[in-house]
Parts: C-alpha cells; structure tokens; sequence
C-alpha cells in the first residue's frame, strides 16, 4: 500500500531495486562516439523488438516525435495528424519551430484514424498548396482514452499513404500496451510505418528515455538533428540499463494495469454513479464530473492525485506504482469526495 496514490500519469517515481541495481552496474562509455555499450545495446535490442533496421535512444517521447516528424517533413510541408494527437497537443509546438511543418488535423472517434477519415484531406500537388509528406499515428492514443489500433487498420492506414508517397511515423508511446490490450508483438505493429518511438518512462517504470526507431538512413540522419536539439548525451548508459531492465521485466506485467484501470472505471460507475466517457482497453480512465476541479483538490486532500484532462473530465491513469489495493484505497476516497 502506497502513502499517496498517483494517477495523473503512467509515470513511476519509484524505480524498483532491480532496476537501481541495473543503474549502478551500467558499463558506461562515450555515447557521442557511439562507444557508451550498453546505449547501443539497447538500441539494437528495440531495433530488432520493433522489426527495424536501426534505433536512436534519446531523452524523451517528445524529442523522439520531433526527430520522426523531421525525418519525414521540410520546412512548409504538412504532416497530417488525428487532432487531438499528442505532437498536436502536448508537445509546446515543437515540430512547428524545429520543421517549420503545417499540422492537417482529421478529427477520429477515439483518436483512431481510418483510411476513409484520411482521404478526403489528401490531394495531388500543386503550387499554391503545401506539399504533403507525412502521416502521424499514436498508439495508444492518448486523449482517445488509451485507444488501440489493430495492426490491420495501420497496415492499411500505411498502405494509403505510401500510394501517396506519405511517410509513416507511429508515436508508440504506449505502444507496449496496445501489444497487450491487441495481442500483438511490437514488429507487428511497427512493420508498415517508416519510424516509429517508445518510450520507456511511461508503463514500463523507467526514470527518462525514449527509442526512435526506423531504417539506417532514418537513423543516421536522426543522430544529427538529435545534437541539434542538444540530445548529444554521454555517459547515459545508467539510464539505457533501466530502459532493458523495463523491458525485460515490466512489459508482459502491463496486463496488470489494465485490468486496474477496468476495476477502477467499474467502480467510478458502480459505486459513483458516474459516467467513465472513454472505452477503457489500456491503462486510461476518463470520466465526467460537474466539479472536476473540486473533486481533484478533495482527493489531493485525501493522498490521491487525478488530473482535470478537459472541464468536467478527470482522467485516472493505472501504472507500476499502483497496485489492486491502491485502486481500492482511491474508490474509498472517491466516495468520500464526490
């Protein structure tokens, strides 16, 4: 049982021993000159995990977004997007000061795309109008509520696009749990974008880090905008340990945090008589209250911390941090406050 119940993010703020004891013995080396062993062990492992030829490790699922997105888009070039996306929403801009690209934004039930929700906004070059280079995807996604693609509906999602000559980039962000909630492995999902991220500060309970992942061409280019964005680390490879050590102990575990968050989103139904908006397929809950704002101050009150994700919609986010009692812990302090 934890003293205060964080549900705001999938974030951990308590790396487990294993996972220190990963840290502490890191063999490190000069990460610029590709030298740091146990960066570039993890770069091959995830390059191999998500069926591609090459990985760049970097600091954040932003940055990783940023370089994807520079990858596949020069200055003046639109990049379509669902609209409510996390490179869209959450990431203060960046593309559009680091690329200089244009955001066509398609509006998708639960933020998942489709080929018939795309096609209506592609057209043929022309002059007067931005050459389009780039398809965005994030799964999960995020203000879908945790929403999970099927590999198939990528797969054709990709196969439009490349009929345009659109690039791919998958924020996999979360990808690690849309393997879980579809019964896929992440080269399944990965197979039919151009670059895909992942990060490992989410679910998987590491401190920092995120892979960007994509062809040797991708990659090697990616290693230069990286240092332009000041991503040029050295000895990172403590950090790089407990990205394996995450992967290889906290992925197949994820099955534990969705089936937190439907015991959470039954109980806000059950025993709140509220109403959970999102389909809960992952790790997410989002869910209506006429005083959000003062539901969330009740609860900080009580040890238990939920974000105000839009007016009136609290969103609840299961993670390692939390386990089944927790879930109880925090209905009980729902009750309490609501």
């Amino acid at each position: 049982m934890h003293t205060t119940i964080d549900l705001r993010s999938d974030t951990v703020t308590r790396p487990s021993e294993g996972m220190r004891q990963a840290m502490r013995d890191a063999e490190v080396g000069d990460a610029v000159y590709a030298e740091d062993p146990t960066i570039n062990r993890l770069e091959r492992t995830v390059a191999k995990l998500l069926g591609k030829e090459a990985a760049i490790f970097v600091a954040t699922g932003t940055m990783a977004n940023t370089l994807g997105i520079r990858l596949h888009a020069d200055p003046g070039d639109e990049v379509i997007a669902e609209a409510t996306c996390h490179p869209v929403m959450f990431e203060a801009g960046g593309s559009a000061v680091f690329s200089s690209v244009i955001f066509k934004t398609v509006a998708a039930p639960r933020g998942i795309l489709e080929p018939a929700l795309v096609q209506p906004v592609l057209h043929d070059p022309v002059y007067y109008r931005p050459t389009q280079k780039a398809l965005l995807i994030e799964n999960t996604h995020n203000r879908g509520g945790g929403s999970v693609y099927t590999v198939d509906g990528i797969t054709n999602l990709c196969k439009l696009a490349h009929e345009r000559s659109l690039k791919v980039h998958m924020d996999g962000a979360r990808l690690w749990n849309a393997c879980i909630a579809g019964k896929a492995s992440p080269a399944q999902y990965a197979r039919d974008v151009d670059t895909v991220s992942v990060c490992f500060s989410k679910g998987l309970g590491a401190p920092v880090g995120s892979v960007l992942a994509g062809s040797v061409a991708d990659i090697d280019r990616a290693w230069h905008y990286r240092h332009m964005l000041g991503g040029s680390w050295r000895q990172a490879g403590v950090l790089a340990a407990a990205a394996l050590y995450a992967l290889a102990n906290n992925f197949k575990r994820l099955s534990e945090d969705h089936a937190n968050a439907a015991r959470l989103a039954q109980g806000i139904r059950s025993r709140l008589g509220l109403d959970v908006v999102n389909r809960v397929e992952t790790n997410m809950v989002f869910f209506n209250h006429p005083e959000a704002g003062r539901l969330v101050a009740a609860l900080a009150e009580r040890n238990v911390l939920v974000a105000e994700a839009a007016p009136g919609v609290i969103r609840c986010v299961t993670h390692l941090d939390v386990d089944r009692e927790d879930i109880d812990r925090a209905l009980d302090a729902m009750a309490e406050a609501a």
